[in-house]
This record gives structure tokens, C-alpha cells and sequence, in this order.
């Protein structure tokens, strides 16, 4: 049935409208399509979800053209999508809830219209709601990608919506960033690594925690570049929470950061190794040390309970692509600031600059490096994290880096 209903556009579109419409999933306690209430229903043939906790994206293919509006509704959290009358013909696990979604509904209402339900995990808006045309010509596409929004927006815009507009325009369009920064201003994206119930590596007395470490020296690091003229720093959290990893990324290009900097202290086999690393993203690993590290800290979403999710199909666009490669290349320049600034002050690894493919250095548009500050495998370096002169130095160090790496950047018109 299902099948057919794929190529309503070659077998009888009438025909097959009215049995999907007969078939139609039951749900919210609606009764099923009567065969009068639904002369020339819409015919949703298709659907698909996919995305994580901070980022979701639904598309449903139609045999034609939508009208919709969306609204919101809080306790719990729900993005209603009204639609006019339509018959559901794909199979329910097509729909099946996740990412940013728990449970998700859909059904008629009366003769003339149907809605969709979206019951998220936590605050979120619809970033895009558009109908585009299929690839094949055989209809048309609702596209609704949803974003992680704080509770305040969330609480402003179930406020101020209106249900008797059919103007959707006002709910779709980027989350409002949460740090209201000069537009002249450089913004620093400083994320502590781990937290919460991603406590991270331990040290080797067995009761430091990486979580720890990482959020202290987050605090030194954001406060002097908070007072550098001209640079604002934000923590991506500010205190013992879970983030995803997706989350942070998130948080960075929400708030139109300038850099991205995510700071950690793990563990290895080796106990002699020691010191700081910078690493940025590639493809392949520069070597197998940046390998088993990049895979310990994408574990960390595993560790805390968290599903992997499937990710939306990459943006193909030559602009995206070339955006990636540009920011890339920032990415690199950073890290060499910071291994000029360290070099003879602060211990460093052999080949202190790596690369690996941290999903935390994602972001297409901001630059991004993950600098490990040491290794509590190493108690040496575990003394050194638990020193806060030594913590100062660091911080002072980084800091002249991010400073070292901004003027090149507005000296090459950035």
C-alpha cells in the first residue's frame, strides 16, 4: 500500500487518496478520515526525520502544495503544525520520535484540516519551515528544522504568538543570540569539557575529575579575556551540567562566536606522556594518539546515556563547502598562535598540533580548536592542573594567543 502511495503521482492520485485517507493513523484521540469528510484531502506519501538534541530536521513529502501555520504550546513543550485536510499514507516508524523530539503525533481534526504534534525534550523553535518542490517533480516538500532555544525565548514566543494568523514568518528565523556583544566585538566561545554526568578522565588519585578541571580553568581563562578591550568571553556552561557535544557546537553558532575554544585533560595508557596539545579537525587522524583521543571525547555523549543520532545529509552547497575549508584554515592559524605563545613556557607534547575528527570542532562557521591542558594520567601534569599559579600562566599564555590571533585576522581585513 505504502509503496503505491510513493508513486501517487503515476498510478491515480484520486484513488489512492481516498484509501489513504481510510488508513490513516489514528491519533490525539481523533476518529479516522470519513469517506465525506474528505473529498480532496492533501496526500502526505513520505516522511523522514533526523538530528540530535540540539538540532532536529522532518521532511514530509506531499502531492502537492501545503498551506500551514505553526504555533507553540509550553507544559510540555509541543510545535503544532495545522494543515488542511490531508491523508497520512507512510508507515509510523517513517516518524518515529527523535533528537529533539519525544513523541510525535498526527491525525485529522475535522473535514478540512489535520495537524501535527511535536512534543520536545526541552525548548526548542522551528529555524526553517518551508514547502519546497521535489528533486523528482512529483510534489512538494515540508521541511521543519528545529533548534535548542533557551526557556526565556521559548516562554517570549508561546507569549506573543497569535493563533488566528496565518502568517508563520514570525516563528520561523535564527535563534536570538544570548550574548548581546557589540557587532564590533570578538566573541570567544570557551567550553569546559564534560560535566555533569560526563565526569570525564580521572586523575591518578583516583578523585580528580576532568569535569572539574576543566570548568575551573574556564572561569580564569573567560575573565581575562573578558578584560582585554574588544574581546568577550561566555562560558558554554558555568557550572556541573551535561552538554552534548552537538549542544556546544550549538551554543558557539548561536551566539555568532568569533572562535571556539573547548578545553579538556584526559587519560593514557602511557603514563609518561605529558603536556599541552592543540588539536583541530580533519578526516583522518594525524596519528593513532589523536585518534584514540578523538574518540574518547566523541564518547562522551555515549557515557552519559545520551542515543547517537543520525545526522541531517551534509549540506552539499559549493558556498557551505567552501565556508568549511576557510574556517579550516582559521582553525590551524589559532592553533599556531597558541603553541608560539606556549612554546618555552608551557610543556608540550612532541608535535603538539594534531588533528582528528572531534565532533565538537564541527562547527562549519566558527573556528575551532580543542586544546588539551595536560594528562591527569601523568601525575606531574595532574599537580600542574591542580595549581592555580600554574593555571594563571596558562590562561595568561592562551590569552595572548586569542589576542596574537585577532590582530592578524583584522590586519587581513576579518
Amino acid at each position: 500500500m505504502v509503496k503505491g502511495l510513493r508513486h501517487v503521482a503515476e498510478i491515480g492520485v484520486r484513488a489512492l487518496r481516498f484509501a489513504a485517507a481510510a488508513l490513516a493513523l489514528v491519533v490525539m484521540g481523533m476518529a479516522p478520515f470519513a469517506p465525506a469528510a474528505a473529498a480532496d484531502p492533501l496526500l502526505a506519501y513520505g516522511a523522514r526525520i533526523a538530528g540530535d538534541d540540539a538540532r532536529t530536521r522532518i521532511v514530509i513529502d506531499m502531492d502537492r502544495e501545503p498551506a500551514f501555520t505553526i504555533h507553540y504550546l509550553d507544559n510540555p513543550v509541543r510545535i503544532v503544525v495545522d494543515l488542511p485536510a490531508t491523508a497520512f499514507g507512510f508507515p509510523a516508524g517513517d516518524l518515529k520520535p527523535t533528537g529533539l523530539f519525544k513523541d510525535i503525533r498526527y491525525g485529522t481534526m475535522d473535514a478540512d484540516s489535520a495537524r501535527i504534534v511535536l512534543t520536545a525534550k526541552k525548548p526548542v523553535k522551528l529555524v526553517v519551515a518551508k514547502v519546497q518542490a521535489d528533486e523528482s517533480g512529483k510534489g512538494q516538500r515540508l521541511v521543519l528544522d528545529a533548534e535548542m532555544l533557551p526557556a526565556g525565548q521559548f516562554a517570549d514566543l508561546v507569549k506573543k504568538q497569535s493563533w488566528t494568523s496565518e502568517d508563520t514568518a514570525k516563528d520561523v528565523g535564527p535563534v536570538e543570540p544570548t550574548q548581546k556583544a557589540d557587532p564590533n566585538t570578538f566573541l570567544v566561545a570557551v567550553d569546559a569539557g564534560h560535566g555533569g554526568i560526563d565526569a570525564g578522565a580521572t586523575g591518578t588519585d583516583g578523585v580528580t575529575q576532568e569535569k572539574d578541571i576543566t570548568l575551573a580553568f574556564a572561569k580564569i581563562f573567560a575573565d581575562k579575556l573578558n578584560a582585554q578591550p574588544g574581546i568577550k568571553a561566555f562560558l558554554t556552561r558555568d557550572k556541573d551540567q551535561y552538554l552534548s557535544l552537538s549542544e556546544r557546537v550549538t551554543i558557539a553558532r548561536q551566539n555568532h562566536a568569533s572562535l571556539f575554544i573547548s578545553l579538556h585533560a584526559d587519560t593514557l595508557k602511557q603514563k609518561d606522556i605529558r603536556g599541552a596539545t592543540v588539536y583541530t579537525i580533519s578526516d583522518k587522524a594525524s596519528d593513532r594518539l589523536a585518534g584514540e583521543v578523538a574518540d574518547r571525547e566523541n564518547n562522551s555523549d555515549q557515557v552519559a546515556g545520551a542515543e547517537a543520532q543520525a545526522q541531517p545529509a551534509a549540506v552539499t552547497d559549493i558556498l557551505m563547502d567552501l565556508t568549511r575549508r576557510e574556517t579550516q584554515a582559521f582553525s590551524i592559524s589559532l592553533a599556531q598562535d597558541v603553541l608560539s605563545s606556549f612554546n618555552g613556557q608551557i610543556s608540550m607534547i612532541n608535535n603538539p598540533h594534531r588533528h582528528a575528527g572531534f565532533q565538537v570542532l564541527t562547527a562549519p562557521d566558527v573556528p575551532s580548536i580543542l586544546l588539551e591542558l595536560g594528562f591527569l594520567s601523568n601525575k606531574d601534569d595532574e599537580k600542574l592542573l591542580l595549581n592555580e599559579d600554574w593555571r594563571q600562566k596558562v590562561a595568561d599564555r592562551l590569552t595572548e594567543a586569542v589576542k596574537q590571533y585577532r590582530v592578524s585576522i583584522v590586519a587581513n581585513g576579518g
